[in-house]
């Protein structure tokens, strides 16, 4: 912790109320200069509306906020701004079609003779960009930039605006391994200069590898705090969901069935030269691992029809298939749960009720074409108490819920469908350690009861835990197939960065 006794930003009795839940009830947290100070907690915990009140983005129904010991009223992202406290947002907030400098002072510029200076902006990011440590132009479009160096763009846009305190939501979710690296040393440079952060993030073993102290919130409230000492993934887990989860990836051996997909010579858009061949058996789990890049979400996108293949064959249960749309895909029973849930997977500004029931609208309609209430009542019905999703009730707005419980609304849409064969892109990306669990004792007992279950990740874990057999591919290769007896770290990233002789698949 910093040697500072004063905290930069103190927050008391933070309570905020949404209609039919509490998000937040009397929370407190207080920040050091130059502290990293992660703040965990399982989806729906409140981590994500303590932020936004921070940031101005929503203001609290009670409690107070006090800056550099002064109580102050946050009612606007400008005012946040103008305090020294800037929020980086899982989903960057950057223009593609401008340059890197100019995003960076995009609502800002500077001018002179009453026009944008432009020399200025160009000379000014560069100084930034050099102190978060890229090696680029300002005058680059971010539409050339990789995720990693759009990240690194919103923190030299947060430092552009005398940015004493970081808010980090998730900033790791799209990096590759490398550009997670970078951004360490990143936060940890800002925070030899006296740059205070709060750091979001599921993903324990960067906690423990960045912070300075943590604090937990559970259900809208303070579970508790660690100091560095105290940083052990037990200890966070434990405070996080008030029970032990550390095997939540127990998998019990069931029958495995005949093959329900095969792919022949498949070659995808993304990799024009190469073939892939696999198959997948009926109640089998089958990961897909590799490094950003490999072409792991191009395959799941062309067996569901998004894009389509340029050459080889897709047959399902022994039969050809000629999937050209998604609705070819639903009608010989695939379903996808994609990797954007936001963007692909839901209709945030629609109910619980109607994003379930939306894969199921043509083929459950009566008379002329008008929508089955019934069914779709009583699917989501049965989805709500199946998947356990929380929500206030079925006509929830999904915007409002937690990225796990989204996640759920997503799967469920599927269920309703009973696909032969579920294809499902980083099922658990951006979801906290307790919905983990779920979706991973869901995936189970679906194999268990004969589905199929492709499933791409890129957390080695996951694909260790969770996997009876592992596709690992590079550069748009399959360079092995291993079963669960020979999967371990090792052999995984053999292949995935291009090694070979170690396929055994079925």
């Amino acid at each position: 912790m910093a040697a500072s006794t004063h905290p930069i930003l103190d927050v008391k009795g933070i309570t905020k109320r949404f209609p039919g839940v509490t998000a937040l009830s009397n929370v407190d947290l207080a920040l050091y200069p130059g502290e990293v100070l992660a703040v965990i907690g399982e989806n729906g915990a409140g981590k994500s509306t303590l932020m936004k009140i921070l940031a101005g983005v929503q203001m609290q129904d009670e409690g107070e906020i006090l800056v550099n010991g002064e109580p102050t009223l946050i009612d606007s992202c400008r005012k946040a701004t103008s305090l020294g406290i800037s929020l980086i947002h899982q989903e960057l907030n950057l223009s593609d079609n401008l340059s890197v400098g100019a995003n960076i002072y995009l609502g800002r510029e500077p001018r002179q003779y009453g026009f944008i200076d432009n020399q200025k902006i160009r000379k000014d990011a560069q100084g930034l960009l050099e102190q978060v440590g890229l090696q680029i132009s300002s005058d680059a479009l971010v539409s050339t930039l990789s995720i990693g160096q759009q990240q690194l763009v919103e923190i030299a846009k947060a430092l552009s605006t005398n940015a004493q305190v970081l808010i980090m939501d998730e900033p790791t979710s799209s990096l590759s391994t490398g550009e997670t690296e970078r951004l360490f040393e990143v936060v940890r440079d800002l925070k030899m200069r006296g740059v205070s952060i709060i750091y979001i993030s599921h993903r324990l073993a960067e906690v423990s590898a960045l912070a300075d102290r943590v604090l937990v919130l559970r259900d809208g409230e303070n579970a508790g705090q660690l100091n560095r000492h105290e940083i052990k993934h037990d200890a966070m887990v434990q405070l996080m969901v008030g029970r032990d989860v550390s095997k939540y990836y127990a998998r019990k051996p069931h029958p495995i069935g005949d093959v329900v997909l095969e792919v022949r010579d498949l070659i995808t858009p993304a990799w024009p030269h190469h073939q892939l061949n696999f198959k997948i058996h009926r109640g089998e789990i089958v990961g897909i691992s590799g490094l950003v890049g490999a072409g792991r979400t191009e395959l799941l996108r062309v067996l569901f029809g998004v894009d389509q293949a340029l050459g080889g064959d897709i047959l399902i249960r022994g039969h050809p298939a000629h999937i050209q749309t998604p609705e070819d895909a639903i009608n010989l029973g695939l379903a996808l749960v994609p990797e954007e849930r936001k963007e692909k997977g839901l209709i945030i500004d629609m109910t619980v009720r109607e994003n379930i029931g939306l894969a199921g609208v043509w083929r459950h309609r009566i008379g002329l074409g008008a929508l089955n209430r019934k069914k779709e009542s009583s699917d989501t019905d049965e989805m709500v108490e199946q998947l356990r999703i929380k929500t206030p009730h079925a006509d929830q707005v999904v915007r409002y819920l937690s990225g796990g419980n989204q996640q759920k609304v997503v799967l469920g849409k599927w269920l309703t469908m009973q696909p032969t064969v579920l294809l499902m892109d980083e099922p658990t990306r951006g979801i906290d350690i307790g919905a983990k669990e779920e979706v991973y004792k869901l995936m189970e007992s679906l194999a268990r009861d004969g589905m199929a279950i492709l499933f791409v990740s890129s957390e080695l874990e996951e694909i260790l835990g969770m996997s009876d057999r592992a596709l690992i591919m590079h550069e748009g290769r399959i360079t092995g197939e291993l079963e669960r007896d020979v999967l371990t770290e090792e052999t995984v990233m053999l292949l995935a960065t291009g090694g070979s002789g170690m396929t055994n698949g079925r």
